[in-house]
């Protein structure tokens, strides 16, 4: 299990409000260096810019809405700044906080602060509102929550999005009449080297940890099938005993929910309702606090620990649609599906190198703070609204990708 949880007692920390170290690190290009060190990025395009560049000079208190897919995408927001020579102030997990002494000191000078996903976290959504009512700079929020690990398809959005930009466009409204916005941002990486090079030998090792003989004269796609299938028998065997009958899809809901239900009636009283994503952050605001304050004996952490785990494969295996690479088996689709089973195998995702980031900054939708507008029995519009948006740049970028044809 990666280390997304922090057992240190929450305390908000927000971030360097002086644009001093912004300037430096664009200066001497920090961003590009970091991005291909740990995520091996090396191009970029900027598409849309025109966007937030009329929000920014009309004056208007801005959100930018990206996806999530890749733990590159924070990093790879200092194209944008080096691009629209601006600065950024963005929502950041309280677990980054906790890394090192130094990661600590460069993401406050870039502009984040802290948020407690597994809590209600009033310190930092009135950081935010303050924000959205100064108007000094764009605010970054990942309505994911998460890294979903699928460039071309969106996770459901996690609750905050559309009460953050509401009440900020009310403050910014009773400030000075000003407008709030938010531009949903596109974020897709493309493989630039050899494809069936990069990932045979992962396949390899793959394969050798199942004690088979690695199987190089099959064609990639049924490899990386097999693969697949393997794994999702090997966690339908450890949880139900057996391997499971039926549709990939269903087999899969059947999964998360034999992790989550029995959680759900030890933590909340039984089973919940709603997505993948809300599900695990409601049972995890029960189980993380009183770890983090010390309040749990120590014969009771390993089961915790355990309970923690389980959240974190179900959120996995949520993010593991098995009909994603077939569908449209392109060169970014396959790179992630392997990715993706190295990560979730060993906790560290291999290094494809050289990739290219692809920003597209959508157009400008304007927060609204009438009745009408808010959240009904369907959801919220305003959300809802971001959520198609981005969802159709994901996919015209993805379209971009080559299809495999080895």
């Amino acid at each position: 299990m990666q280390e997304i949880f922090s057992l240190k007692p929450y305390r908000f920390i927000p971030p360097y409000r002086s644009r001093w170290f912004s300037k430096i690190s664009r200066f001497i290009r920090f961003h590009r260096r970091l991005i291909w060190k740990l995520e091996g990025v090396r191009g970029h395009e900027v598409r849309g810019a025109q966007h937030l560049q009329e929000s920014v000079a009309a004056g208007h208190s801005i959100v930018l809405a990206p996806n999530h897919s890749r733990t590159a995408d924070p990093i790879a927001f200092g194209f944008l700044e080096e691009e629209l020579k601006i600065d950024l102030f963005a929502m950041a997990s309280w677990h980054v906080f906790n890394q090192s002494w130094l990661t600590t000191h460069v993401v406050r000078g870039l502009g984040a602060f802290s948020v407690n996903r597994e809590g209600l976290d009033r310190a930092s959504i009135d950081y935010a509102l303050k924000i959205l009512e100064t108007h000094e700079r764009p605010l970054v929020i990942f309505p994911e929550g998460s890294t979903s690990r699928t460039a071309d398809r969106l996770m459901p959005f996690m609750d905050g999005l559309g009460f953050i930009a509401r009440t900020g466009a009310k403050k910014r409204q009773a400030s000075d009449g000003g407008k709030t916005v938010i531009h949903p941002i596109a974020f897709h990486y493309r493989y630039e080297g050899d494809l069936e090079s990069a990932v045979t030998p992962i396949l390899d090792r793959i394969e050798e940890r199942l004690t088979w003989q690695p199987n190089r004269v099959a064609q990639l796609l049924p490899r990386i099938n097999r693969i697949g299938m393997a794994l999702l028998s090997i966690k339908e065997i450890e949880m139900f005993g057996h391997e499971q009958s039926g549709a990939l899809e269903e087999r899969l809901v059947n999964l998360i929910e034999r992790l989550l239900q029995p959680l759900e009636s030890k933590w909340l009283g039984g089973p919940q309702t709603g997505t993948t994503s809300a599900r695990i952050k409601t049972l995890r605001t029960k189980i993380l606090p009183d770890m983090a304050e010390g309040k749990v004996p120590a014969h009771e952490m390993p089961a915790r620990f355990s309970d923690l785990r389980d959240t974190y494969i179900a959120y996995q295996m949520a993010c593991f649609p098995l009909t994603y690479v077939n569908e449209r088996p392109t060169v970014d689709r396959i790179r992630e599906t392997v990715e993706r089973f190295e990560e979730d195998i060993t906790d560290k995702a291999p290094l494809f190198r050289p990739l290219k980031s692809v920003i597209e900054i959508g157009e400008a939708i304007e927060v609204t703070t009438d009745r009408a507008g808010r959240r009904g029995a369907d959801g919220d519009p305003l959300v809802q609204l971001v959520f198609d948006r981005l969802q159709a740049m994901l996919t015209r970028l993805g379209l971009e990708s080559p299809l495999y044809t080895g």
